[in-house]
């Protein structure tokens, strides 16, 4: 039987989970200078509200088909960032395959559960509590909560707010793709253009085209992506109608600057 929940504990939690639901509502995450970095905040703030031994973030590369560590806390996490495990297999590969979050209170009882590579960690879970990272209807990979530290099992309360960190870290994780992939899309069109007119592009050119953008260039990067998506699924008219506009706007764009250098 699970012991009264701590009057302060619960406060927290409302407090935690209402700010999180704001940030959902607005429809975007702020990212800190690396995403890891707000990803770790986030499976360190979980931890520690669930009163967790550890937790941990999973995302899954389907081309080697497998799930890899981005970040971990708490027990068993030294050297655990950046080790991958086949996607078919153990309890988040179960949830990454299904989409569906499982809570599992004994995970002696559980076949699914890698009892091998937990011993690899130097940690060996009683309950686990694991989530998908969704976007959309895609898998981005898997939230794990480990061990209740002053109760035997997670309930169902700690599912729903584990749903809400989820939803966060997936939307984190989300825009960050989608920059990244903006990026290297650049990045291959310039290198193909220039290649198709025989020019190669300098070493600090590619140096600088694959370096980490400013936290306010990345800004403006995720605005981009957000603009783009949002473009896509435009009719051909409207497309048409706004990339007039921004016609205009560059041909604007282009006038003062021949005006500012007194080449106009």
């Amino acid at each position: 039987m699970n012991e009264p929940a701590d009057p302060e504990e619960t406060q927290l939690k409302h407090e935690l989970g209402r700010l999180i639901q704001a940030l959902e509502t607005s429809g975007k995450a702020t990212l800190p200078s690396s995403a890891n970095e707000l990803l770790s905040s986030i499976v360190e703030a979980a931890a520690r509200i669930f009163g967790a031994a550890a937790a941990s973030i999973l995302l899954v590369n389907e081309p080697d088909g497998v799930l890899e560590f981005k970040v971990a806390y708490g027990e068993g996490s030294r050297d655990l960032v950046g080790v991958s495990i086949p996607l078919n297999q153990g309890i988040a590969g179960y949830v990454a395959m299904s989409g569906q979050p499982i809570a599992i209170s004994d995970v002696d009882r559980d076949a699914r559960f890698n009892r091998d590579f937990a011993r690899s960690t130097g940690y060996v879970p009683r309950s686990i509590l694991a989530t998908p990272l969704m976007a959309g209807e895609r898998v981005l990979g898997v939230m794990e909560i480990l061990d209740k530290i002053n109760a035997p099992a997670f309930g169902m309360q700690d599912m729903e707010l584990l749903g809400i960190f989820a939803r966060q870290a997936a939307l984190a994780i989300d825009q960050a793709q989608r920059i990244e992939g903006l990026g290297v899309a650049m990045l291959t069109g310039l290198e193909n253009l220039a290649g198709s007119v025989g020019v190669r592009l300098s070493d600090d050119m590619l140096a600088a085209l694959r370096a980490k953008p400013e936290p306010g260039i990345q800004a403006d990067l995720q605005k981009l992506v957000e603009v783009l998506h949002e473009f896509s699924r435009l009719g051909e008219l409207e497309r048409e109608l706004a990339l007039d506009v921004l016609s205009v706007f560059a041909g604007y764009g282009k006038r003062q600057r021949r005006l500012s250098t007194g080449s106009g």
